[in-house]
């Protein structure tokens, strides 16, 4: 089996620094035999960072990364020297990947923008030297404060694709053959289910210099909701598209219940996504004449546009562009 490039789940065990500990320390030099305190702070616990970076598309750069360790903080030392703080670790991932608690699954942090930084795990506090708790009634203080330990955890790194259209549709439905005809893009294209194993991205480009992405990802079976074919692995991608254009091949044997089953299947898996706007293409639409569009229009849902198109001899393409093109605009607004 062809080993895929595209990663989009990546488990780490992460450990941030732990602060240095202050120093208990007193001025002592030839001129001075009982100085008073002059212990410096404890440097600070290295942060883990994440940092967002658009040339990125996968995590594949941190698969083998099992164990990310960040530097502890140097000890305060006399002469009320704070010790150096640990370098921080910054990872960077692709727009759109969010790291998330494994024992709790809560999320913690979401990258969205190119060249956003955020710090995922805080590094330890340095401790207070103990020049700091020296006062009118404490001229010698004999203590200085530990470091503060880092935070360490079993941690989850996911990929959800950023795009603005994502193609919804069964398994050879045309969605790769679709996304070849409409950008540059060059998905593997085959007469069999699951051909397009990993999210394919695209830029289409439309009238006077505009272009959307577009993504071409893995087909829905029933079910997926319950984790069946590449389930959540799939759905998780669909989260984060704006529209969600649901492909039905003309040769369907029932137009409606198709879309009402990759509905369902949304559903299931996340209610939100209701609330995203739907445009439905009719595809392979260049064995259709006029009397066979007029009845499966007529089986189609009244609420959501609808289009024939056929990605091989491209027909209605240029309409197509253009409906998803006012739906991204109307959504943006």
């Amino acid at each position: 089996m062809e080993k895929s490039n595209f990663v989009d789940q990546i488990k780490v065990f992460c450990r941030s620094g732990h602060g240095g500990a202050g120093s208990k320390h007193f001025l002592r030099n030839k001129l001075t035999a009982k100085g008073g305190p002059d212990g410096g702070d404890g440097g600070r616990g290295a942060h883990i960072i994440l940092k967002g970076n658009a040339q990125l598309w996968t995590l594949l750069h941190l698969r083998y990364y099992k164990n990310i360790l960040a530097e502890n903080g140097q000890n305060g030392a006399g002469n009320n020297c704070t010790g150096r703080n640990g370098k921080d670790i910054i990872i960077e991932v692709p727009l759109g990947t969010i790291a998330r608690d494994e024992l709790t699954g809560k999320q913690e942090v979401e990258i969205l923008t190119d060249g956003q930084e955020e710090i995922w795990m805080h590094g330890g506090r340095g401790g207070l030297g103990n020049t700091n708790f020296k006062s009118a009634t404490n001229q010698a203080p004999e203590y200085a404060q530990p470091g503060e330990e880092g935070v360490e955890g079993l941690k989850i790194l996911e990929l959800k694709v950023l795009a603005d259209v994502g193609l919804v549709g069964f398994p050879n439905a045309g969605k790769s053959t679709l996304l070849s005809s409409i950008t540059a893009a060059r998905p593997k294209i085959a007469d069999y289910a699951f051909t397009t194993l990993t999210p394919q991205l695209g830029m289409v480009e439309y009238r006077d210099g505009k272009s959307f992405c577009m993504a071409d990802l893995p087909g829905i079976i029933e079910g997926a909701a319950e984790g069946k074919g590449l389930g959540h692995r799939f759905l998780r991608h669909i989260e984060r598209n704006s529209i969600l254009l649901f492909l039905i091949p003309a040769d369907s044997k029932n137009h409606k219940e198709e879309f009402e089953v990759l509905l369902h299947e949304l559903k299931e898996y996340n209610p939100d996504m209701l609330q995203k706007d739907f445009v439905i293409a009719i595809s392979k639409s260049d064995m259709l004449d006029e009397e066979l569009m007029e009845a499966i229009a007529a089986e189609l849902p009244k609420n959501i546009p609808h289009i024939f198109i056929s990605s091989v001899t491209h027909y209605g393409i240029t309409a197509l562009k253009d409906l998803l093109w006012d739906t991204l605009t109307k959504t943006n607004q």
